[in-house]
């Protein structure tokens, strides 16, 4: 009879990945919450498609309409940045239903000696729209009865100082959609890892799996599947944020758009990275789910503090909070994705903020490491990080 064979540390971490990728499929809190997260993201394009679709047309009501008045009306739109829509309408009583039921934003009664406008409640900007409209009529008639037929007038000749101020503020916003989503996706898999460990302590499920695999192992494990579930989310959010920006033009700069994704998503990795091996770690210092709070909390406060200061930094992305912030390990990746969208941030600081990621995170795994082995098998109450430092030797 042969042996039974042992499994290397690879293929022992795949299994525990696997295993962690399953449970969290089948959990229905993961899945109310993916769901929950793809519903807003859906219903934030849904608003700036119906927000954006009408706001740049006016529908203007005229009763004795003419060419002349038609061209003008549309003129005046053109300098008030609106395209308007003429609606010809048959006589005052058509023009104040119309009115009433907000088939149009306006109604000029025309073909009076003295045009009048009707409206359901003042603005001033139909006002603007149809005064501008009929004064620019009244005095090209009045010119060409005094026999002045040539009114062309010189176009002016506009020049931006800032001509990607708009493609700025996109991705501005962007970034800090992305910060967002960052934020609610650390807390929510760095949550995830930690429930888990408290879970296998006190079900002793992690005895059973000690006696197969060391500590390190099944930490590995758990961050990489966790790590790889959480990755194909915001990629999937991201994939749909995107697509659906692009495909609803609710963007102008797919470019720059995709690049903060990407962008983005590369920091979730460190972020996750870091943060899913010290809720681990902190959650194995306890046995029960109800001091699992007492641990954690302090980390969700970082990671809340991380998301106000990459708020600011979407305003000031070169002040020296968000300068500094943007190389601090555990901050760095809710502050400079925005710093990124919002500022021009040098390749050398980028590269910077990534290698301090890195050395913190091999820092926290060595470290957190030990913890995780010395205080993963003691139960009955919380553990101090020195005691579980002790066992683990």
């Amino acid at each position: 009879m042969s042996e039974p064979r042992t499994l290397s540390s690879t293929a022992l971490v795949r299994l525990v990945a696997a295993r962690e990728i399953s449970a969290r499929l089948r959990d229905k809190n993961f899945i109310i919450s993916s769901v929950v997260i793809l519903v807003i993201l859906l219903g934030l394009l849904g608003f700036q498609v119906a927000v954006g679709s009408g706001e740049n047309e006016t529908r203007v009501g005229v009763v004795g309409s003419s060419a002349q008045l038609e061209q003008a009306l549309q003129a005046q739109g053109e300098a008030l940045d609106t395209d308007v829509v003429v609606v010809d309408l048959d006589d005052e009583a058509a023009a104040r239903e119309a009115v009433e039921a907000e088939d149009v934003e306006g109604a000029l009664l025309a073909g009076e000696s003295d045009p009048r406008l009707l409206v359901q409640s003042s603005d001033g900007f139909v006002e603007a729209l149809v005064g501008g409209a009929v004064t620019q009529l009244a005095v090209a008639e009045q010119l060409t009865a005094a026999g002045i037929t040539d009114l062309a007038a010189p176009e002016v000749a506009v020049e931006a100082l800032d001509p990607d101020a708009d493609a700025d503020e996109q991705k501005i916003l962007v970034a800090l959609i992305g910060a967002a989503l960052l934020y609610t996706l650390l807390i929510l898999f760095g949550q995830f890892v930690a429930q888990g460990v408290v879970e296998e302590k006190a079900s002793r499920v992690v005895e059973l799996l000690l006696a197969t695999m060391k500590p390190w192992q099944l930490l590995a494990g758990k961050i990489l599947g966790l790590g790889v579930l959480g990755l194909a989310q915001i990629v999937l959010i991201a994939g749909v944020g995107v697509g659906g920006a692009i495909a609803f033009d609710i963007v102008d700069v797919p470019g720059d758009l995709i690049g903060t994704a990407v962008s983005v998503i590369a920091w979730f990795v460190l972020g996750y990275a870091l943060y899913a091996s010290i809720f681990a770690v902190a959650a194995s210092l306890v046995s029960r789910q109800e001091d699992l709070n007492t641990v954690i909390m302090p980390l969700t406060l970082v990671l809340a503090g991380g998301f106000i200061v990459g708020v600011q930094a979407a305003s000031d992305p070169d002040g020296t909070l968000a300068r500094v912030t943007s190389f601090v390990p555990g901050l760095s990746p809710l502050v400079m994705p925005v710093r990124q969208a919002a500022g021009n941030v040098a390749i050398w600081e980028i590269g910077v903020a990534v290698v301090l990621m890195l050395i913190a995170v091999a820092l926290v795994v060595r470290l957190g490491g030990r913890i995780y082995a010395g205080a993963l098998l003691r139960t009955g109450g919380k553990i101090k990080m020195r005691e579980a430092l002790t066992a683990e030797r």
